[in-house]
């Protein structure tokens, strides 16, 4: 199945009176990057929310966040006094070496890590529970990746089957311009009542058509056509590859466009272009 890499998922608990909330983001991104954001107590879970989250997913920019509304009977949090001291003293060791040090207020001092502390085994109490509820959050998002995918794919069959007709219409009239090309090169040649030998002259022209022949684009073209079709029946991660196809599309049609003297073949290519460049940007959000 091909995958996109936006989605969100949102998920909520509730556990002894606290009320937690996992939330899930992701965009598009070259490679997978993961940002994790977790109360300081609850730290010790990052590891295996990483774990996890690499297990699901091979591509996006992906940003988790669980957020600790406190308990419900607003317990006050343990006040480590000697990590506070600690850190107090350390301040004003800087201070003294330092010119014009700005102020640190007791907010600053609160908001230290390890200074304001729930108690000390919360996160191994809640770790099963609330990985248990990320797990939730997670397949919620990778079904919203999924379904995204699916659409996307569907947009992009639409549009390679939209460029293949255009590399038909191609196709049809590659051999009606190069006869016309050979016959305007024989009459203006009449027109100036030349006399050149029969068998260079056929020479000659039979290598300005091969310069002017697309077949070799045209024929790549179709084997790129087919190569992203399989890719979209096989599905799985395969955002890079399509990209590249995308790329080598661009270029077949380009050379197609400069090699072109009709103006069905110019007006053909500049809506493969146009095609291209619409599944190019669907590409971009795929895994």
């Amino acid at each position: 199945m091909i995958t996109s890499m936006t989605g969100f998922s949102r998920h909520a608990i509730t556990l002894d009176g606290g009320v937690f909330d996992w939330e899930l983001k992701s965009v598009n991104h070259r490679y997978l990057e993961l940002r994790i954001h977790l109360p300081d107590h609850l730290r010790s879970l990052e590891a295996e929310v990483r774990k996890r989250l690499k297990g699901h997913l091979a591509r996006g920019k992906v940003d988790v966040v669980l957020r600790d509304r406190g308990q419900a009977d607003n317990a006050p949090e343990a006040f480590d006094q000697e990590r506070a001291q600690a850190l107090i003293d350390a301040c004003a060791a800087i201070e003294r070496r330092m010119r014009n040090p700005a102020p640190v207020s007791p907010l600053d001092v609160l908001s230290w890590p390890g200074v304001l502390q729930g108690a000390s085994d919360a996160g191994e109490v809640l770790a099963e529970p609330l990985l248990a509820g990320f797990d939730t959050a997670l397949e919620a998002l990778v079904a919203m990746r999924t379904t995204e995918g699916a659409a996307l794919a569907d947009g992009m069959r639409t549009r390679l089957e939209a460029l293949a007709e255009h590399a038909r219409t191609v196709h049809s009239r590659r051999q009606p311009m190069l006869d016309e090309q050979r016959e305007r090169i024989l009459a203006r040649i009449r027109e100036l009542d030349l006399h050149l030998d029969p068998k260079r002259l056929e020479q000659e022209v039979a290598l300005l058509a091969q310069r002017m022949d697309i077949a070799e684009e045209l024929d790549r073209i179709d084997g790129h056509v087919a190569a992203v079709r399989e890719i979209l029946d096989q599905g799985g991660p395969s955002g890079r590859r399509l990209d590249f196809l995308m790329q080598e599309f661009n270029r077949e049609a380009n050379t197609i466009s400069s090699k072109s003297h009709d103006l069905e073949i110019t007006r053909a290519t500049v809506e493969m272009k146009v095609l291209i460049e619409q599944l190019r940007e669907q590409v971009q959000n795929l895994e």
